[in-house]
């Protein structure tokens, strides 16, 4: 059943320093799955590790005696076993949500998650014959509210772009350039090659699961990407494959692509809290779909959402934005004033 445990900690070193080995031996085997088989994306294995902790710590310490209680991270959890988890029911994975709730004042989105996190071990634990019966089948998740995503204006964006300067400006106008156009996640920038770059103007992109797509460069991507090859570091280079270099000779870092984009937010005066990377990858989306009226399966695909329902999101801005618009009419507060009576 644990056979791939061994690839899993070899390949997969960003665990190491998760304190893998402390948690149960069955959720150790759920992660290798995850991330060896399903190719699960390295932040959505962190966080089942995350979450699973949390539970089974909760769990543990829901049989200690009350007036022995210690703090969550003093419990150990090597010791539970298969016969304990079999033994757990539906009202035990609420109880633990309440308690995400009560004590640990979790967000409906933050235990969603958790709920969903327990949905994939018990759902990996009943297919591979470990447990009879799945508790967590019927777990319903946390009702969330669907925000809407924030995102620059087609003005905040050229002036943004305006904004930047600098000794690296070829290599940091390409990437904001890049977020801007092609709606790319951080770590899909980060993490483009040489290589990634096609003769007809288009660029490789590996997304979550380990999904390639292809997505095409306009005029500015190809321009800003022209411009930063013919002063990107050829020497001294510890990653010579990596498109986007730091100043150390790296791989550039996500770290550091979020502090550039900070920095040239601030700059540009857009300094409103909530603006990041990520939401760059919004505006792209934002400004494809109201101005070039992309079709919303076409930019699905270009996003790389697997549901399409993540992508409808866009469809909804286009709407508030109708209603702010009757809503900003200089009559839309005029009502009728109230009929006298007749005497």
């Amino acid at each position: 059943m644990f056979d791939m445990l061994f690839f899993f900690r070899k390949e997969r070193d960003f665990l190491k320093n998760y304190e893998i080995d402390y948690l149960p031996e069955t959720v150790q085997g759920f992660l290798s799955y995850q991330s060896a088989v399903l190719n699960k994306s390295e932040l959505t294995v962190l966080e089942y590790a995350s979450d699973l902790r949390t539970f089974f710590r909760w769990l543990v310490r829901s049989k200690d005696d009350p007036k022995n209680r210690k703090d969550l991270a003093d419990y150990d959890i090597r010791g539970v076993d298969i016969d304990v988890i079999s033994a757990l029911s539906l009202g035990d994975l609420y109880a633990f949500l309440a308690f995400c709730q009560r004590e640990l004042k979790n967000s409906p989105k933050t235990r969603a998650r958790k709920a969903s996190a327990l949905r994939s071990y018990f759902k990996f634990l009943k297919s591979h014959a470990l447990i009879e019966k799945n508790p967590a089948e019927d777990l319903g998740l946390p009702g969330t509210k669907k925000a809407l995503p924030k995102y620059l204006t087609l003005d905040q964006s050229i002036d943004l772009l305006d904004a930047i300067d600098g000794k690296f400006f070829e290599r940091d106008f390409c990437i904001i350039t890049f977020f801007l156009n092609c709606g790319l996640r951080l770590s899909e920038l980060v993490g483009l090659n040489l290589r990634s770059i096609r003769p007809d103007g288009s660029v490789i992109v590996l997304g979550k699961g380990n999904k390639e797509r292809i997505v095409y460069l306009n005029d500015a991507c190809a321009d800003a990407l022209n411009k930063y090859l013919k002063v990107r570091p050829s020497e001294g280079l510890k990653d010579r494959e990596a498109l986007f270099i730091s100043r150390h000779k790296n791989r550039i870092s996500p770290k550091t692509v979020q502090h550039i984009v900070k920095k040239f937010l601030d700059k540009a005066g857009i300094t409103e809290p909530g603006y990041s990377v990520h939401k760059l990858r919004h505006t792209a989306a934002t400004l494809m779909y109201q101005h070039g009226q992309v079709d919303v399966m076409l930019l699905k695909e270009l996003l790389g959402h697997e549901s399409l329902a993540t992508t409808q999101i866009y469809t909804h801005v286009a709407n508030e934005q109708i209603k702010s618009a009757i809503e900003s009419n200089p009559l839309s507060r005029v009502k009728a004033k109230e009929k006298k009576s007749e005497q």
